[in-house]
């Protein structure tokens, strides 16, 4: 199956760059190209790509206005938003995630990063580039409060639910949770839907800020598998 795939970016030659990226991958296609926010969120809706790659500083509108009309929580129907950009702000990034982003990579990450995040957008998780996935997550971890007691409030899942999740929030793909669980790829996948639509969690990336930001994972988080 071929993923198509929407690029914006204000300059053409790095729209340029981006489509020799993709299109040397045999599953990977770009179906539209956008030089401004307006324009990208015009030919989105109407070519309805498998992924859309946005740059964050664009002209009409920024990344993260063309993310929230795309995948916002008020889009009935989302797209899966990447953002590509050269700037790591952590403002960008909460940005970006909050609006609905499954991915954030940073430009110099390489091209290999960049169709991972592409193929991991299209499979349903998510990615961020490594160099901003520990800082993101231990900001989480470090800022979140808890209930006036002190004490987790318990989450509405079961315990194998608890486990995914856990593992979702570690940076751990399917097939590793599957491995380290000893559970099918689709039951993995059951449980990771399960878990969103009990958290009311669009993707994998609110997953794993919600199990840290309420202190439910600690250990490591994996630097280069999808979020």
């Amino acid at each position: 199956m071929t993923i198509t795939v929407l690029v914006a970016d204000d300059q053409a030659m790095i729209r340029r760059g981006l489509r020799l990226i993709l299109e040397d991958q045999p599953d990977i296609t770009v179906v539209a190209e956008a030089a401004d926010g307006a324009d990208a969120v015009a030919l989105a809706k109407r070519v309805r790509p498998d992924v859309c790659l946005v740059d964050i500083r664009m002209p009409a509108l920024d990344g993260i206005e063309v993310t929230r009309a795309l995948a916002g929580p008020e889009v009935a129907d989302p797209l899966r938003v990447i953002v590509v950009t050269t700037f790591d702000l952590d403002e960008y990034v909460y940005g970006a995630l909050r609006g609905g982003a499954v991915g954030f990579v940073l430009k110099d990450a390489g091209p290999a990063l960049l169709v991972e995040a592409v193929r991991a957008a299209h499979n349903g998780e998510a990615l961020i580039s490594p160099s901003i996935t520990l800082r993101l997550l231990r900001h989480l971890n470090d800022v979140a409060p808890k209930s006036r007691s002190g004490a987790r409030q318990p989450p509405p899942l079961t315990g194998r639910e608890m486990e995914v999740a856990r593992a979702v929030a570690r940076g751990r793909t399917n097939q590793e949770i599957g491995s380290e669980l000893f559970i099918s790829l689709s039951t993995v996948k059951g449980h990771v839907s399960g878990i969103q639509t009990k958290l009311g969690l669009r993707n994998r990336v609110e997953v794993a800020a919600w199990a840290w930001e309420n202190h439910f994972v600690t250990g490591p988080v994996s630097p280069t598998g999808p979020a």
